[in-house]
């Protein structure tokens, strides 16, 4: 039956369909012993669950002590390079428009989804924060030079970066054709002017605090391995800078981060076989993403129900456990960040069979931007292949990395959360004993990525 299966999908490969559909070596993934691979994947999540419980205090928390480098330079406006990142955008944007409406050609959905939504964020998360002077807002605003005639309301907090994360989220899971150029294009423009216009009233409070994707920008360099500290460059295992950060978030930030983890769940789920007979769909009679829209939305606004009610229960249990007094509002808000590791793997995990094959299309895209024959990058000549999903061998090289970045990230994830719970709690034994239910969820969690990854999909 896994040989009928590994060839229905195939065949089903070999038949056009939209260009930037996630590419899919899953034909090789259902012939590959991903029940091993997976058992010892969790079996390091357990053993570090084990190992965090034994390990004194100092020694979990001198896990995230930096390595001190060189002295760091001051930090400059560099404005300038904001404005070129507009420059480009809004170039892009009129590409959208006006050009070649074939998303693997056209600037646009390859920049945003591909060169942002997945390169960026990940240079972010893993080499620090150059999203401070690609913002595409800043370098016009302090042209403008005008003082903020409004202040930010403290009561709204996060709250609309929320609500801008869960509209992209489901733009790009939900919307009939969210790499059309001329669509995107619509809601490219329209996103960046709203938020010009909340940054011109409000002032940089605005961005920080309410522009969905800075926010989740600014959560994600708190994994990266490089940073400032005191006063000099630094390098420390993922998450050393969140962990140097002693408040917990605020509410609704807090929220945030766990919608960024239920969201990149959600988007692996809805590609799979078992979600297609949820819903009641063949997915090999797939008619379109516009005969699933409402089904997505729902999907999507369950799993973020779901995974905040989960990890709130989960910490409340630890807090039993202990019959502590302490608020639990503050001791969740406390660990959510030890979730960012988990979101970042799922991130790499799924879009990586994507940046494989559209990282190409961007990359023969800027070799010759304008069309005019230029060959910025060497790559005249160069044309896409797919041919590493073709073979085993190489598919299970991109499996294995895919599996690798769930696990590591629940490792990561499991260190950090009782190093957080140190800070709350007398003794190592009571940290430990509040993280039980905690860690219980993360070891399923690692069960239910590597299932996700093994799962036979649909599109």
């Amino acid at each position: 039956m896994r040989r009928i299966c590994a060839l229905i999908l195939l065949i089903s490969a070999l038949i056009p369909g939209a260009a930037l559909a996630h590419a899919s070596e899953g034909g090789f993934v259902l012939l590959l012993p991903t029940g091993l691979y997976a058992a010892g994947g969790v079996t390091v999540v357990v053993l570090t669950v084990l190992l965090v419980a034994l390990l004194p205090g100092r020694q979990s928390l001198a896990l995230f002590r930096p390595l001190p480098l060189w002295r760091a330079a001051p930090r400059v406006r560099a404005g300038w390079i904001s404005l070129l990142v507009l420059a480009i955008l809004a170039w892009a944007v009129i590409q959208g428009w006006v050009g070649e409406q074939d998303p693997t050609h056209n600037p646009l959905p390859l920049i945003v989804w591909t060169g942002g939504w997945v390169i960026l964020l990940l240079i972010q998360a893993i080499l620090g924060d150059v999203w401070r002077a690609l913002n595409p807002w800043t370098g016009l605003w302090w042209r403008l030079g005008r003082p903020a005639p409004l202040r930010y309301p403290a009561a709204l907090g996060h709250w609309p970066a929320v609500v801008g994360l869960l509209a992209l989220a489901g733009f790009l899971l939900a919307d009939i054709a969210p790499a059309a150029p001329g669509r995107l294009a619509w809601v490219v423009a329209l996103y960046w002017a709203l938020q010009m216009l909340g940054l011109c009233l409000f002032g940089l409070p605005w961005l920080l605090r309410a522009e969905a994707i800075t926010v989740m920008m600014r959560a994600y360099v708190g994994l990266s391995l490089l940073g400032r500290s005191r006063g000099r460059r630094a390098i420390g295992l993922s998450g050393w800078r969140r962990m140097a950060q002693q408040t917990p978030p605020p509410a609704g930030q807090a929220v945030f981060i766990l919608l960024m983890l239920a969201i990149g769940s959600f988007d692996g789920v809805n590609e799979t076989f078992w979600w297609f007979a949820r819903i009641g769909m063949n997915p090999l009679e797939f008619t379109g993403r516009s005969a699933v829209v409402w089904q997505s939305l729902g999907g999507l606004a369950l799993a973020c129900l779901l995974l905040v009610a989960v990890f709130a229960a989960t910490t409340r249990a630890g807090l039993w456990l202990l019959q502590s007094t302490l608020p639990p509002g503050r001791v969740i808000r406390l660990l959510v960040p030890s979730i960012l590791p988990i979101a970042l793997g799922y991130h790499l995990a799924h879009y990586l069979p994507v940046l494989l094959v559209e990282g190409q299309y961007l990359a023969l895209m800027l070799n010759d931007p304008m069309e005019t024959g230029v060959n910025l990058l060497g790559l005249a000549g160069a044309h896409v292949t797919t041919g590493f999903f073709n073979t085993q061998a190489t598919v299970r090289v991109i499996w294995l990395t895919q599996a690798g970045a769930v696990v590591f990230g629940h490792v990561i994830a499991i260190l950090m959360a009782h190093g957080l719970a140190l800070r709350l709690f007398e003794t190592p034994r009571k940290a430990a004993l509040s993280q039980i239910p905690l860690a219980i969820f993360m070891v399923l969690y690692t069960i239910f990525g590597l299932w996700l990854l093994a799962s036979p999909r649909g599109v």
